[in-house]
């Protein structure tokens, strides 16, 4: 096992992922090039669904926030397994429309969604709108008005939670762009705002802590203030409340460094804290909903490169430059986030060569990770960056007018193209 269960290496030394050779991946799908595991994928899935209904009840469901990674087929593959869905704009509603994936299990976020975006989610019939503020619920209640009819919301509320420190704190997150603070009186007053709206149904309230989340503390946390919320909201409004979404946020393995999580174990022990706190503030168990992204995909993915060339500035550092970058992978660019990377066709060999891993953009911090333990490398190696199954394909770009990578699906020992590689016609494909 390299990191994740479904990487080994095999008999020639190189990485498998999926019991698939990398290498051989590489050689029939090109590179750069996005391999996913759909097993894991898939068992992920289940394991939320599975952990959400035994805990919370039948009527849980986790919903994938499909920002993490967002094409038609991974849609299908939700809505194979019973998931929700979470989307953030209209191009994500799109493709899940074209997907075929149930608009009634769809839940609509966004700070700022215009009114096209609005109108698009009525007209698809969108189960749920995760309302974020005053502008937003008054458009929507007009729109739906409008049309003639009633839109079930969520009120995006802002609980106060530090993530970093592990600490509830009165003003954590008061001066995020999202949500209704709970401490400033704001989340009350859009309450009691979408009570007397005709356009709208309240249904209950989303909050979201972070993301990348080792410990469940911070999740604790959110659900204490978050039930005592819908306490108040009764007792002040006698309002009751239908549905929590307590968001997403737990990690996943980018190095040997980070935490094993057990996601299962921790939605027990959210549910756990849920329970006892519905139970001593005296109001009804609301249907809980889910909202995980990276901990369901990241795992599932690596990114497949070809090295061009190795670069050692005796004294400095060494260079592995690869035939992609931060065109498809910016994280590290604007994160500074860690990944673990290694040579696929050497994977059986020590990790004792220190090198930055650098892209091909004319632009220096276009870089995959710094002084990253991994083996020697030469030109025409192919070199495997692991955990990339999360905000890289999605948030891949055509810096410097480079083509985007496939999508590879891998099931069973067998490969699909799920996403096309981008053509040098397909740049162009728009330019008047």
């Amino acid at each position: 096992m390299i990191l994740h269960s479904h990487l080994d290496t095999n008999e020639q030394g190189h990485l498998t992922i999926g019991g698939m050779d990398t290498v051989e991946l590489a050689r029939e799908f090109g590179t750069p090039a996005y391999v996913m595991d759909e097993s894991v994928v898939r068992a992920n899935f289940r394991t939320y669904l599975t952990a959400a209904r035994t805990h919370f009840g039948e009527n849980a469901l986790p919903a994938f926030a499909s920002k993490a990674l967002c094409f038609t087929e991974i849609y299908r593959i939700a809505a194979e397994e019973g998931l929700g869905i979470d989307c953030v704009s209209g191009g994500e509603l799109y493709t899940a429309k074209r997907a075929g994936f149930p608009a009634e299990r769809i839940y609509f976020h966004g700070n700022n969604k215009t009114d096209a975006d609005l109108r698009q989610a009525l007209d698809m019939g969108v189960g749920t709108i995760v309302v974020d503020n005053t502008d937003e619920l008054k458009a929507l209640d007009a729109i739906a008005q409008e049309l003639g009819r009633v839109q079930r919301i969520l009120l995006r509320i802002t609980p106060g939670i530090d993530p970093h420190t592990h600490r509830a704190i009165s003003t954590g997150n008061v001066d995020s762009k999202f949500g209704n603070a709970i401490v400033t009186g704001g989340a009350m007053t859009i309450t009691k705002m979408a009570l007397s709206l005709p356009g709208v149904h309240l249904a209950g309230f989303h909050c979201h802590v972070g993301s990348q989340i080792f410990e469940i503390s911070p999740f604790r946390d959110a659900a204490d203030i978050m039930v005592r919320y819908l306490a108040d909201v009764k007792r002040e409004t006698g309002f009751v409340t239908e549905e929590l979404n307590l968001g997403g946020g737990l990690g996943v393995r980018y190095t040997e460094h980070d935490a094993h999580v057990d996601y299962a174990k921790s939605i027990a022990d959210i549910a756990t804290v849920v329970r006892e706190k519905v139970r001593a503030a005296d109001i009804k168990m609301p249907r809980v909903i889910l909202e995980p992204g990276r901990s369901l995909v990241a795992a599932a993915g690596i990114t497949l490169y070809t090295v061009g060339s190795v670069k050692e500035i005796p004294g400095f550092k060494n260079y592995i430059s690869v035939d992609g970058g931060m065109p498809d992978n910016p994280r590290y660019a604007l994160y500074q986030s860690e990944y673990t990377a290694l040579i696929a066709n050497r994977a059986a060999e020590p990790a004792d060569y220190r090198a930055t891993v650098a892209g091909r953009c004319c632009e220096s911090g276009d870089l995959i990770g710094e002084d990253m333990p991994i083996q020697h490398a030469q030109r025409g190696d192919i070199l495997a960056v692991l955990s990339t199954g999360a905000y890289n394909y999605s948030m891949a770009s055509n810096y410097n007018r480079l083509p985007r990578p496939p999508v590879v699906m891998i099931k069973e020992g067998a490969a699909r193209v799920v996403v096309r590689r981008e053509s040098f016609e397909d740049l162009v494909r728009n330019d008047l």
